[in-house]
């Protein structure tokens, strides 16, 4: 296989669903039952656009057989010239939490690590990596503490590496299409609302952590108050977050009593200049972010999806959950809308197909973004407006976060800017 010394190897730290596919000793119940990091990573090998090494690690050695079986039956035995060879850590028989170190540093500067673990995770393993010369993508959310996202957001341009949150949605065209028009077509924002669910039966796949380690609004409104900031970057900034929950579902689904069904997070905006001063106070807007996993289990897809955006001069609806697009079959009771244009894993020609979803483009770019800051064409810091880097997503993590303690401590949670620049929650 050809090499490229500015390529970077990849360890992939967390082995389920997202990045193998496999939960529960077989193929996940979700869409995503071949995964999506490691096979996109396969795929960029064999076409030499990431090094030869790849690893993943897990916390129980034991589970690295039934993924490279899981891997031979539905990668490689479907794809052509697709390669599934990988590095396992911990070795076989082997509980550890902290395995992700020794596979770390087996890496050289300039590789790469990507983070999809439990969210409590993220701040530990990312720091980890950094501190070693790595390039890092990260899941979202990339931290659940604003604090820790700054910490991250200083080491990465201590170390000159790319801290890269995996926003993927950033990459659906309808997204992407939708920002332009709201940036240069439908004036100052004035409203945003967005849902954003999955069915009850994901609770399964999330048992360990649900309600315990991080919360629904953490796990699924990420995706669309990044959207929305990334709408208004340089335009509007966030000030003021309120958040309220329902209950009871989960509870009765086995999860921590406690745990929310939904999350709702009202968050205020207020226009500000290219200084970052406020331009004109009067214009101010409100967007709101709802976010469930105890959607019904017939709603014919595996994650509902949408928002509509209101400027002063125009609007702009994205509906993603249905996208014209319907299957019905003997196997799966009801009709399902589904959405081939996030991972599309039917091969043509044999070949692996997927490159142009956007779910796989995400993590192409993270990764030809690593190799030309490794061979110097170009600088870290060129990447902070076009990629949802750790430094341009610190409000999506400041709203989150906010939107947890005003939970917590029922009360309305301020965002704050100091002197410095830097977000705080007041």
């Amino acid at each position: 296989m050809p090499t490229d010394k500015y390529l970077p190897n990849v360890c992939m730290v967390g082995a389920g669903e997202y990045t193998t596919g496999f939960v529960g000793g077989g193929s996940s119940p979700s869409d995503k039952k071949i995964g999506v990091v490691a096979l996109s990573f396969f795929d960029l090998r064999r076409r030499s656009l990431c090094g030869p090494q790849l690893s993943i690690v897990s916390t129980d050695g034991s589970k690295h057989a039934g993924i490279r079986e899981h891997f031979h039956k539905n990668i490689e035995n479907v794809y052509r010239d697709m390669s599934t060879t990988y590095n396992g850590y911990p070795a076989a028989g082997v509980g550890d939490a902290e395995a992700y170190k020794a596979a770390i540093d087996e890496l050289s500067p300039g590789d790469a690590v990507t983070v999809f673990t439990p969210d409590p995770t993220h701040f530990a393993i990312a720091k980890y990596a950094m501190q070693r010369g790595c390039h890092v993508m990260v899941t979202k959310p990339a931290v659940q503490k604003l604090e820790d996202h700054l910490e991250l957001a200083r080491l990465a341009k201590e170390k000159g590496v790319l801290c890269y949150v995996e926003h993927h949605k950033r990459f659906d065209p309808a997204y992407a299409d939708a920002r332009e028009r709201a940036r240069n077509e439908l004036g100052h924002p004035s409203y945003f609302y967005s849902y954003m669910s999955q069915p009850k039966g994901q609770l399964k796949t999330f048992a360990k952590w649900a309600g315990v380690d991080s919360d629904i609004s953490y796990y699924l409104n990420s995706h669309h108050v990044d959207v929305f900031d990334w709408f208004v970057q340089g335009r509007a900034r966030p000030t003021r977050v309120t958040a309220s929950a329902s209950y009871g579902i989960a509870e009765s689904l086995g999860c921590r009593p406690g745990t929310e069904d939904a999350i709702t997070l009202v968050v205020e905006w207020i226009c500000i200049d290219k200084d970052g001063k406020d331009e004109k106070p009067e214009h101010r807007a409100t967007a709101i972010f709802t976010a469930s996993w105890t959607a019904p289990e017939g709603a014919g897809v595996h994650s509902e999806q949408g928002f509509h955006y209101v400027g002063s001069r125009g609007e702009a609806r994205v509906n993603q959950s249905r996208r014209g697009y319907e299957v019905v079959s003997d196997s799966v009771p009801g009709p399902r809308s589904l959405n081939p244009f996030y991972v599309q894993y039917a091969p043509l020609d044999g070949y692996f197909q997927a490159q142009v979803g956007y779910g796989t483009r995400s993590i192409e770019a993270f990764t030809r973004a690593c190799t030309a800051i490794n061979s110097g064409e170009r600088k870290v810091e060129e990447f902070e407006e076009v990629l949802p880097t750790i430094g341009g997503t610190v409000m999506t993590t400041a709203i989150l976060h906010a939107g947890r303690l005003s939970l917590d401590e029922r009360r309305g949670v301020g965002i704050d800017i100091e002197a410095n620049g830097r977000p705080k929650l007041d």
